[in-house]
C-alpha cells in the first residue's frame, strides 16, 4: 500500500474512532454532509441508540419493485430531478421487502427521492417516465436506529431485529408500515464512515376498554 493511501487510511481510522466519543458526548452522529435535509425533517439521531422521531408532511419521488439502484431505480430517480430542475436532498429512503411473518428480508420494494418542498412540483406519475410516482406522504412517526457502516441489504435488514425488540418493549405502540433504510451518503464516501438509520413506522396502539 503506498504512503499516501495508508495515511489516508489511518486518518480515516482515526477520525471515526474520535467521531464515537463526540456521538456519545453529545448524541449527534458525525456524519459527511453531501445535502440538505427536506425543510422541517428532524436532524439523524445518535448511532447504535433507538429512538422516536416525527417527521412533518413531505413530498418524494418513487420507483417501485426496485432494488437499490441495480435495476436502475437511482437512475430514474436521479434523471427525473435533472429534467424538473429539483434539488437533491438527503437522505434516500429505501423500504424492505418483508416475508409472511413481518420480518425484513434483505431486498428493497422501493426507492425514493426526497423534494426539498411539499411546495415543488405536483403528485402523480412523472409524464416523461411513469415508473417515477411523486407521492404526498402525511406526518410519520417511527422508532429509528441509527447506524454507521456499509450499505448492504442484508445489513440493514438485520439492524431491523433491534426495532421490533423495542417495539416489544414498548406496547403502547405498534408498527404501522414496513421498515425503511434511509441512506445519507453517496458512493464517494468510504463505508466505514457512511451513516444510515433503520426504521420502523409506528402508531399509537388502540386503547383497551376498561373491564366491566
Amino acid at each position: 500500500m503506498r504512503p499516501a493511501v495508508t495515511a489516508l487510511v489511518f486518518a480515516l481510522v482515526f477520525a471515526l474512532a474520535s467521531t464515537s466519543l463526540a456521538e456519545d458526548a453529545v448524541r449527534k452522529p458525525m456524519m459527511i454532509a453531501e445535502a440538505k435535509l427536506p425543510a422541517g425533517f428532524p436532524g439523524p439521531g445518535p448511532v447504535g441508540e433507538v429512538i422516536v422521531k416525527t417527521y412533518p408532511a413531505h413530498r418524494l419521488a418513487r420507483v417501485r419493485s426496485g432494488g437499490r439502484g441495480s435495476d436502475g431505480s437511482f437512475m430514474k430517480l436521479f434523471r427525473h430531478i435533472e429534467r424538473n430542475e429539483i434539488a437533491m436532498t438527503a437522505p434516500v429512503e429505501m423500504e424492505m421487502a418483508v416475508d409472511d411473518r413481518g420480518r425484513a428480508e434483505a431486498d428493497t420494494t422501493s426507492m425514493a427521492f426526497l423534494y426539498g418542498s411539499p411546495e415543488t412540483g405536483a403528485a402523480g406519475p412523472d409524464p416523461a417516465d411513469p415508473e417515477v410516482v411523486v407521492e404526498d406522504v402525511p406526518e410519520l412517526t417511527v422508532v429509528s436506529l441509527g447506524i454507521r457502516g456499509s450499505y448492504r441489504e442484508e445489513r440493514f435488514a438485520e439492524f431491523t431485529g433491534k426495532l421490533d425488540a423495542w417495539l416489544a418493549e414498548h406496547p403502547e405502540w405498534v408498527a404501522a408500515g414496513p421498515p425503511r433504510t434511509l441512506a445519507y451518503n453517496s458512493p464517494f464516501v468510504p463505508g466505514l464512515l457512511k451513516y444510515a438509520e433503520v426504521q420502523l413506522p409506528i402508531a399509537a396502539a388502540p386503547k383497551t376498554p376498561p373491564q366491566p
